[in-house]
């Protein structure tokens, strides 16, 4: 019986790592991956360290002011309103389609277009300023700069299918950065504020 000795079964290494594997696309499939959301927007160049800065003073006319409460409650010109009337609001005090005196005001800039004919168009001189409580939530603010940014993005649609017969989206470069000065995105946000108190 001492010469009897017995095998010791070896772990079969094959099946091990198909059962690590079989773990790992476990833990890829059944665990989430947090995707930071933001606003992608074109910030305006560094301006030059030598040169001095001067104050930009807009008139009231050409400024619309939206402002977010704690309660998510939304003003944009002194009005209160819901989310979905922003853009609308937006759109009208971009265009003044009625040259209303209370509305903003408009430059007429040439531009040379990439055939090398020139195209004038009255730029708006308004700008939309964005003031939040610091108690809004991430979610309205983030619907609100939609609404806004929708705006300009509609009415840079209008105008280039009445200038250029095709949609925003469709124009080439040299179109588009034109487009871009004539529809500038124009929106400043101030630092939030803490009016309705602490949440």
């Amino acid at each position: 019986m001492a010469g009897d000795k017995r095998k010791v079964q070896e772990i079969n290494a094959g099946s091990m790592a198909d059962i690590a594997f079989l773990l790992l696309i476990f833990f890829l499939v059944a665990t989430t991956m947090n995707t930071d959301t933001g606003l992608t927007r074109v910030l305006p160049p560094m301006p030059d360290p030598n040169q001095k800065q001067e104050d930009v003073k807009v008139k009231e006319r050409n400024l619309l002011l939206v402002f977010v409460s704690k309660g998510n409650n939304i003003m944009a010109g002194g009005q209160q309103m819901d989310i979905h009337q922003l853009k609308d609001k937006a759109k009208e005090f971009i265009l003044n389609p009625m040259e209303d005196e209370n509305l903003p005001e408009k430059e007429v800039k040439e531009f040379e277009l990439p055939d090398g004919s020139k195209w004038n168009y009255p730029v708006s001189l308004g700008v939309i300023s964005l003031q939040t409580d610091r108690g809004t939530s991430y979610e309205t603010y983030i619907m609100v700069q939609n609404e806004l940014t929708r705006a300009f993005n509609e009415v840079r649609n209008e105008v280039a299918m009445r200038k250029f017969g095709v949609k925003f989206e469709d124009l080439n470069e040299d179109q588009r950065n034109i487009l871009t000065k004539a529809v500038p995105l124009k929106i400043s946000e101030a630092e939030p504020r803490n009016v309705g108190g602490k949440k």
